[in-house]
């Protein structure tokens, strides 16, 4: 490198980025490296990514998937502790709506041998948000404190591909961040709550690709995960038709799931040979025990609504109808006041 100087690795940093740079990224980042983006940003790419493969795939590489955006550097401060503070703007616009994004933003960068140690990331999320577009594969609304977040993608089953994932992680994100949300309701558009994965994934991606096409999707939808659960509201899953693989996820989060009275639940796992996700291995034997969640993994068994009832995954059984539209509204109806 031409200049180890603080500033000197730090434009070298942004140079990387812009161009796209693997190599030089590698060459300037420290092995322990750390980042932290900003909280509140869109599609749950806020928080901390630890190492530099994770900084770039879920922290830049994230940005980058829903982002045309570049940082640029406008002024460059050695601080007393041997930190460097640069503020600047990022200017781009974003990938769905094609949204102008111009945002300030300030970088607190470590540095240790001659290498970036840390970066940590302010910037203003709401023009993110702004710019990032309408989310595709789910519906978001807010209507007198409760937050109903609908799954719609009908013609595939409501099936998870990587689109949906990073719009689950958008809206879960905008849900926690709403102090007047006392109530959230998870349901799905047309016949089924969710398929599951998208084994479409599979034929249309090629050998070399699918592992780094699965992470990204898991990444995001086990941060969409994450947030629900954390979330201080009370949460009710509305669920009909099929219900399978790791969309169990988006029951697990929840605190109250009515289910109709044919809905059927299974996981799928062993007969596809994979491993488990969306929260399966966590939830699922504390759900139901260790003895039932190994016979519904190791045997693929299906569950009737009715199997489901006492095996304790759902909380209540009532007639289709009741479940698309009234049952669900009026318990967070309930719960919300």
């Amino acid at each position: 490198m031409d200049e180890v100087t603080p500033a000197g690795l730090a434009r070298a940093l942004y140079a990387a980025l812009a161009a796209g740079d693997r190599d030089q990224l590698d060459a300037l980042l420290h092995p322990q490296f750390t980042g932290r983006s900003a909280e509140g940003m869109p599609f749950g790419i806020g928080g901390d990514h630890d190492g530099p493969a994770a900084m770039r795939r879920n922290g830049w590489g994230a940005i980058s998937r829903h982002f045309e955006a570049r940082a640029e550097p406008e002024r460059f401060l050695d601080l007393a502790d041997g930190r460097l503070l640069v503020t600047g703007r990022y200017r781009g616009r974003g990938k769905q709506g094609g949204a102008a994004l111009d945002a300030a933003f300030a970088h607190l960068i470590t540095f240790d041998e001659g290498h970036i140690k840390s970066l940590e990331q302010f910037t203003d999320t709401a023009r993110w948000h702004d710019a990032a577009g309408p989310l595709r594969t789910v519906l978001l609304d807010f209507e007198g404190g409760v937050a109903t977040l609908r799954l719609n993608r009908p013609d595939k089953g409501n099936a998870i591909d990587e689109s949906m994932a990073a719009d689950l992680a958008e809206a879960a994100t905008q849900i926690a961040e709403r102090p007047d949300v006392r109530a959230v309701l998870i349901t799905g558009n047309g016949p089924n709550f969710t398929v599951g994965g998208d084994l479409g994934l599979f034929a249309g991606t090629a050998r070399e690709q699918l592992p780094n096409r699965l992470r990204r999707m898991i990444d995001r939808f086990h941060l969409a995960i994450e947030r629900l659960t954390s979330i201080d509201a009370p949460v009710v899953a509305a669920v009909r038709g099929g219900v399978g693989g790791g969309g169990l996820g988006l029951l697990y989060v929840a605190d109250i799931v009515v289910a109709a009275d044919d809905a059927r639940f299974a996981l799928g796992y062993g007969a596809l040979g994979l491993t488990a996700d969306g929260g399966n291995t966590w939830f699922l034997p504390r759900m139901v025990g260790m003895r039932r969640a190994q016979e519904l993994f190791l045997l693929n068994r299906r569950l009737t609504a009715q199997e489901a009832l006492a095996f304790g995954l759902v909380t209540r059984l009532a007639p289709d109808h009741d479940v698309q539209l009234i049952l669900p509204r009026d318990e967070c109806a309930r719960i919300s006041n």
